[in-house]
């Protein structure tokens, strides 16, 4: 080990905060915190062997660096080779692209909206939408999804989420059924719920049955950010870098049929019912929060999850600065610490 060359495997990415750092894992969809110190030599020591890194601290720390190199192997996180061996293994390229214009929106319905939301949803289509979360503010049955889904058979979307009222005279098994069947559904997600429970836990994390106890009444409800929120991809980590992981590329459709950034956003672009979403994101103004990112953000800046954390431009800590820390995140980066465990253990994950 002492005089090969170190490698972190490619899916292994790190990030450094105020007060510690971790090794995000992409391929298992984890990560580990580690100290600063290590994040220091995996990112300015990369390709050097054991020694090489204990001769430049004048072997000062060479017990405490041995122990890190043996936890990073035992972790799966590096490799050794040898020096001509390197060139073989490059680091991911962390250029964010997506072909559409639009990758994923928000649709509300109350019962009192009149706008037409399988329309509204072959639009987003049309501009490159593959991602959709429907949220149902008031009773529906599973006919509303059969509705907007058997119309779309066969178009090119990814997954859709469903976010309903818990109906006690819906049986459990029939939610189970159409899961089955509709493999384009990733989850539907019943609030109002006598318990907080997880059903089918699928491998592929598509198809589940998510209870919550929590009541949704509205829109308000969104921007939460815990743990249950971080997504631990590739996707997140390169658009985390010059996009913001919540807006981008997304239109938020209110109960009224406001077009939006986001469904809990004051500014309308336009009504649906008398623009298309083509018209509203052409608009002055409506992407520049697309490009508000972690690194921007006050406290995020710090943080050592900003690259797989979601983010908020709605609920902000200063409404009068846009930079603001997400007002309902409450980690520390400076103490690494949470604060309420309201947020941090809702199994709503702040949708």
């Amino acid at each position: 080990m002492k005089n090969k060359y170190f490698k972190l495997y490619a899916c292994c990415l790190i990030s450094k905060g105020f007060s510690r750092s971790i090794i995000i894992d992409i391929n298992r969809n984890t990560f580990h915190m580690i100290p600063n110190s290590l994040y220091e030599i995996l990112n300015n020591h990369q390709g050097k062997t054991v020694f090489q890194i204990n001769d430049f601290y004048n072997n000062k720390y060479e017990n405490i660096i041995i122990e890190y190199f043996e936890f990073l192997e035992q972790n799966d996180y590096i490799f050794f080779c040898s020096k001509k061996e390197l060139e073989y293994f490059p680091n991911i390229i962390l250029d964010y692209h997506y072909p559409g214009e639009i990758s994923n929106s928000i649709l509300d319905l109350s019962s009192n909206s009149d706008y037409n939301a399988l329309s509204a949803m072959i639009q987003l289509i049309n501009l490159g939408c593959r991602h959709f979360q429907i949220r149902f503010f008031c009773d529906s049955s599973l006919e509303n999804i059969e509705s907007l889904l058997n119309p779309l058979e066969g178009e090119n979307i990814s997954s859709i989420e469903f976010i309903l009222k818990f109906n006690g005279s819906i049986p459990i098994e029939s939610y189970h059924k159409i899961l089955a069947e509709r493999p384009v559904i990733q989850s539907i997600i019943l609030y109002s719920a006598p318990e907080n429970k997880i059903l089918d836990l699928h491998k592929s994390k598509m198809g589940n049955l998510i209870l919550v106890k929590q009541i949704l009444n509205d829109s308000s409800h969104c921007g939460a950010i815990s743990e249950h929120t971080f997504a631990n991809n590739i996707k997140t980590f390169s658009e985390s870098q010059t996009k913001n992981t919540c807006l981008n590329k997304k239109v938020g459709i209110d109960i009224n049929g406001e077009i939006k950034n986001c469904p809990s956003m004051t500014k309308s672009y336009g009504n649906i019912k008398n623009i298309t979403v083509k018209e509203a994101i052409e608009k002055n103004d409506f992407k520049d929060v697309w490009n508000i990112h972690k690194d921007q953000i006050e406290v995020c800046k710090d943080c050592e999850f900003r690259h797989i954390c979601t983010d908020c431009r709605v609920y902000i800590q200063d409404p009068n600065n846009i930079y603001s820390k997400p007002a309902k995140c409450s980690y520390n980066p400076y103490t690494g610490t949470w604060g309420d465990e309201n947020l941090t253990n809702n199994p709503l994950y702040g949708q």
